[in-house]
């Protein structure tokens, strides 16, 4: 194959974080479901381990998982054309809290021979050969996995800085770069990710990110909330968890204290950092609480100015956000923080790097916003889709398959 040929009739198995029936988004379903279309894609949830099955034993999910295990349930299901999806009949020790490291790598290389050992029963049954490897950063489980499944290709792709997180630093922080040097590709959905993984491996790309961007740029309802219809504007407004390990309390406060006159709107659940702060005693900070997605265009539509209010670290400085697509996809000013994932988006948002600039530059986004600008953010949003990301992946697959 050459150049932007599209890679056709492949087998490829996905190992991951997050398991198919996840109850929130998840890039690497998407990215199956997109793969599926002209591959064979077997999408494997993560092994069942011991301390999740004493601690959620009452879960319907965890339950499926058991009865697996047990013999007593297919582990093996057929989701659509082409797209299968894997409950691994083996259970695996929890061993993340264990510091010695020979013995957590002796434990955990038994792990993955499990793990391994599922996977191989099914890539059996469905008679898939040659396989490509797709892990989504699961650098513990499935550390061991080109050795074992001996695919085509193995690719890592990350699309989360996991070392900025305490579950993952102490081992992590060996056995990652290993697994990065030794995958044949990786893939990263935000350019800090690329370079971070090019240190180790110099077949690390920039692929993009996809959205699901429909109900943004074609909302079904944009009428105004109900809550919102007593607060005046200028409105600036922020959907989307408040987490303050990603969101920056203290600039929030200077925003609403420098500016009473902007009504600061935050419509999300609240950690609670968040919940304990000193926002919910400024008059002009509003908190809405957590909604239903399907309402979410809606409350970004009765916004003046998006923020994307990150605070600067480990684990937010790498990261993709998708937010600023489904507020641009609506054609809204954005003004966020400048990390070296967001330079990206600098043609088509305000980037700013102190609390001043984020006062300057939404007085600049209220001022200056026209219907032509809109008309440029809605499109630069438009190509972020999932077959577009998948055309990437497959040109870096072509540089080595």
């Amino acid at each position: 194959m050459h150049g932007n040929d599209m890679i056709t009739n492949r087998d490829i198995v996905i190992v991951g974080q997050q398991p198919w029936d996840t109850s929130i988004g998840s890039n690497c379903k998407n990215i199956a479901l997109e793969l599926s279309r002209h591959n064979r894609v077997l999408y494997v949830n993560s092994a069942l381990d011991r301390i999740t099955q004493i601690k959620h034993k009452d879960n319907p999910k965890i339950q499926q998982r058991i009865a697996v295990i047990a013999g007593k349930q297919k582990g093996l299901v057929a989701l659509q054309h082409n797209l299968w999806n894997l409950f691994p009949d083996c259970l695996t020790e929890s061993i993340n809290w264990l510091k010695v490291r020979p013995v957590f790598n002796l434990l955990n290389k038994r792990n993955n021979r499990k793990f391994a050992q599922s996977i191989m029963h099914a890539v059996k049954e469905l008679g898939f050969n040659d396989i490509i490897l797709f892990n989504d950063n699961d650098m513990f489980r499935s550390f061991y996995l080109k050795e074992l499944l001996l695919p085509k290709v193995s690719i890592y792709y990350s699309r989360d800085y996991m070392l900025g997180v305490d579950y993952w630093k102490f081992h992590g922080s060996v056995l990652e770069p290993e697994l990065i040097a030794k995958s044949d590709l990786c893939l990263a959905n935000s350019t800090y990710l690329a370079n971070y993984c090019k240190k180790y491996n110099t077949a690390s790309y920039y692929v993009g990110q996809g959205c699901d961007l429909e109900m943004f740029s074609n909302p079904k309802d944009s009428s105004l909330p109900a809550d919102m219809r007593s607060i005046t504007h200028p409105v600036i407004g922020y959907v989307g968890a408040l987490q303050s390990i990603r969101l920056d309390i203290e600039l929030l406060a200077h925003i609403a204290n420098t500016r009473p006159e902007w009504q600061v709107v935050l419509v999300g659940p609240e950690d609670d950092a968040f919940k304990a702060s000193k926002l919910h005693a400024i008059a002009n900070v509003h908190f809405l609480g957590p909604k239903d997605p399907s309402t979410l265009p809606a409350y970004i539509n009765s916004f003046d100015v998006c923020l994307n209010p990150q605070i600067v670290n480990e684990v937010t400085i790498g990261n993709y956000p998708r937010k600023i697509d489904e507020y641009l996809a609506m054609g809204k000013p954005v003004v966020a923080t400048n990390t070296e994932a967001m330079s990206i988006f600098a043609e088509h948002t305000y980037l700013a790097a102190t609390k001043e600039d984020y006062i300057a530059l939404i007085e600049k986004a209220l001022a200056e916003n026209s219907t032509a600008l809109q008309q440029e953010r809605k499109t630069f949003a438009a190509s972020h889709t999932w077959e577009n990301n998948i055309k990437e992946i497959y040109k870096a697959i072509n540089t080595i398959a």
